[in-house]
């Protein structure tokens, strides 16, 4: 906190900047209306996510690395990624709770000038939305709710499993990005399979049972009379987005299901317009149900 203004060090991850910048672009916009000041991260690397499975002690020096430069700076890390809060937030609280392991990957950190000190939290966009800026205030910047649309929740695997680990949500039960949802006015509904995987983290081993996953889990959606998918990680949101025409050339089906980011969703109804949150990088387009509650011109692509 800066003055009352809460200030975090974002830590962007790889993905968001390469293939998802309309995440970055609505989560910058609905924080610095909510008032939170973002600063860059200097000189950061991969969160250590992807490599875990191969080398473990490259992944945990690598997710350490960033806290401590985080720690340099003096902020917590905000994470917009899943994988990457996983990632971070593990390691964290391992290096804080373990004094062995702590002192095993100081030698390491050695090599970059750095000291793991256990001094900054890690927090995912969900975490700092509910917990630090709260949802009164949420509540208070809605000017446009959006009260016709029917969505449903994908809160994705590392922000609420496992419990032990993460502690804010239940794994069975998730809440924090449901409540999320309801604060902008839109119904999220409960449906089938809501807590389950959405396939990608085995979609370099074999393309047909992730697809079949997320297949699975947009029919259910569908069933529940849902009209849009709301996600808070990029890996979820390319699953189901991104791959949904190929889901549906697989299958031989039609989908058609708008997958949003919440920073998305929120913006709308915060009274931001669609061109503002970048939804013209949205695969799946949403201009049907756009139209249900905005002034809307249909001769903007979207």
């Amino acid at each position: 906190m800066v003055g009352g203004k809460p200030k975090y060090l974002i830590f962007l991850g790889c993905v968001i900047p390469y293939r998802l910048s309309s995440y970055e672009i609505s989560a910058r916009k609905v924080l610095s209306a909510l008032g939170v000041e973002l600063v860059e991260m200097p000189e950061y690397n991969c969160c250590g996510f992807p490599i875990d499975p191969i080398n473990h002690d490259t992944a945990i020096v690598l997710a350490a690395r960033n806290i401590c430069i985080a720690e340099m700076e003096g902020m917590n890390l905000l994470t917009l990624c899943n994988g990457c809060f996983g990632s971070l937030h593990k390691v964290n609280k391992m290096l804080k709770e373990d004094k062995e392991e702590r002192e095993r990957v100081n030698e390491y950190l050695k090599n970059f000038d750095m000291e793991f000190k256990g001094s900054i939290e890690v927090k995912h966009l969900v975490h700092v939305l509910a917990e630090d800026i709260g949802f009164e205030k949420i509540k208070n910047s809605i000017k446009k709710p959006l009260s016709t649309l029917r969505v449903a929740q994908h809160p994705g695997c590392h922000i609420i499993r496992p419990r032990k680990l993460v502690g804010k949500d239940d794994p069975e039960n998730p809440r924090l990005l449901k409540d999320l949802i309801n604060l902008t006015g839109a119904k999220c509904v409960d449906y089938r399979g809501e807590n389950e995987c959405c396939g990608n983290p085995i979609i370099g081993v074999n393309e047909k049972i992730p697809f079949q996953m997320a297949k699975e889990k947009l029919d259910h959606i569908i069933s529940a009379k849902a009209e849009a998918l709301i996600t808070v990680c990029p890996f979820c949101h390319i699953m189901f987005d991104l791959n949904q025409p190929r889901i549906e050339k697989l299958f031989n089906v039609k989908i058609g299901i708008p997958v949003l980011h919440y920073t998305q969703l929120l913006g709308l109804a915060m009274g931001f317009l669609p061109q503002e949150l970048a939804f013209d990088e949205l695969r799946v387009k949403p201009t049907i149900y756009l139209k249900k509650f905005l002034d809307y011109n249909p001769t903007l692509e979207v």
